[in-house]
Order: structure tokens, then C-alpha cells, then sequence
């Protein structure tokens, strides 16, 4: 006997969205990890690809799945990849849920970035929402060109489940709006890598029902 869905098939006037964070890539586990941003363009790391596959087996037996987009990243788009295997289906690909543009800062771990840039590392800690990192983009920037793209996928795919598969700061601030949050706030929500956001749109209201979801990675490394 198959398992339940998780996720049922949504009313004809709803949109279930599962957001989803992008597998693991060599910067994500390096140690101090490294800022890779929009400018860094890696492939999956291996554990990254075993994430990848086992949150593809996870909704496959799980979710009914309609759809499913990525941000035109390599990281995104090989999980969106081992997401449609075993469903049968294409990722399509979203532009504006790109990965922040970080700037300066690009390539570098946190510790050097407050060595090397203090001022604008405080201001950004301070505010992501308003202030950029250094040479590239704010939260509020990321917010304003994620969230209209985001919507209309919401808007064309009523009465369906769509997996979007974007990025750390994608994920953190489309949340933030979501929950009510002050944007400045988006960098203390958790995103693991593959984490599943449930998210239910319907009558013109958004709602968050689960956060950061990793049954799938039980035994596979995180």
C-alpha cells in the first residue's frame, strides 16, 4: 500500500506551493563556509545530490506534483532536476529567484568579510533589509524581484501543487513577508539545504504551514 499524501490535491481555487532550497554545494560545506551569491555557479556537492535524490523519492511518494520550477542557478536547477525523475516531468525555470547578488563579498567566509569591510558589514547585519552587501544587493531588493515572480506562478497554477526550487536568501525573505516578519529579520529563519517549505495560497491569501521540512534527509548527511 502506498504511504498518504502529505500535500492533497488543493481546491480548485488554491495553489500549493512547496519552496525548497537548492542541495548542498562545495561552498555550502565548507568550514568557514563561503559566500557563493549569484556569481559562484557550482553543481551539486555529492551530498548535495544525495539530498537532491532523496527529497525527489520523498515527494514522488508523497506529493502529487504538477509542476515544477527552478532559479536558472546550476545548484537549482540539478535539484529541480532530481525532483521531476521520478514524476515524469521538466523543470521550467523562474530568472528572477536567482540567488542574492552579494556582491564584494562574493567568495569570501564571514570572518573576512568583518575584517575587510567592517562598516558595511555592520550596517548589513544591522538591516539586511535596506542595507546591501557590499556591491550588490539588499533583502528588500531580493524581496521585490522574488515575490511578484513568485505570485504569478501562484496565480497560473490554481487548483495544483508546484514545487519551486530556490536559494537561502530567496527562500528567508519570501518567508519573512509571508509570516509577517520584518524583512531585517529574513537571516534568522533556518534553510536547510532541500528543506521544504508547505505554502497555501488561496482566495488572495498566502499562508505558511510548515517551515524547513527534512524527513527526507533522515540517514543522509545535512
Amino acid at each position: 500500500m502506498k504511504p498518504p499524501k502529505l500535500v492533497p490535491y488543493p481546491e480548485s481555487d488554491a495553489t500549493n506551493l512547496l519552496l525548497i532550497r537548492h542541495g548542498a554545494t562545495p561552498p555550502n560545506e565548507q568550514r568557514p563556509y563561503i559566500l557563493q551569491g549569484c556569481g559562484i555557479n557550482p553543481s551539486l556537492s555529492e551530498s548535495g545530490q544525495k539530498q537532491a535524490a532523496a527529497l525527489g523519492q520523498f515527494l514522488f511518494s508523497t506529493s502529487p506534483i504538477h509542476h515544477v520550477y527552478s532559479s536558472p542557478m546550476i545548484r537549482a536547477r540539478e535539484t529541480a532536476e532530481a525532483v521531476c525523475k521520478p514524476q515524469g516531468l521538466t523543470p521550467g525555470v523562474v530568472p528572477e529567484i536567482h540567488e542574492c547578488d552579494v556582491g564584494l563579498w562574493e567568495g569570501k567566509s564571514w570572518d573576512i568579510i568583518m575584517q575587510e569591510f567592517p562598516e558595511a558589514y555592520e550596517a548589513f547585519m544591522h538591516d539586511p533589509h535596506l542595507n546591501r552587501y557590499e556591491g550588490g544587493e539588499s533583502y528588500g531588493d531580493v524581496l521585490n524581484r522574488a515575490e511578484p515572480a513568485l505570485q504569478n506562478l501562484l496565480d497560473q497554477h490554481l487548483g495544483e501543487t508546484i514545487v519551486v526550487v530556490a536559494h537561502n536568501v530567496v527562500n528567508r525573505v519570501y518567508l519573512a513577508r509571508l509570516l509577517g516578519l520584518e524583512i531585517s529579520k529574513a537571516k534568522d529563519i533556518a534553510q536547510t539545504n532541500t528543506g521544504i517549505n508547505l505554502i497555501r495560497y488561496q482566495q488572495g491569501e498566502t499562508k505558511v504551514i510548515t517551515m524547513n521540512s527534512i524527513f527526507h534527509l533522515n540517514g543522509v548527511p545535512h
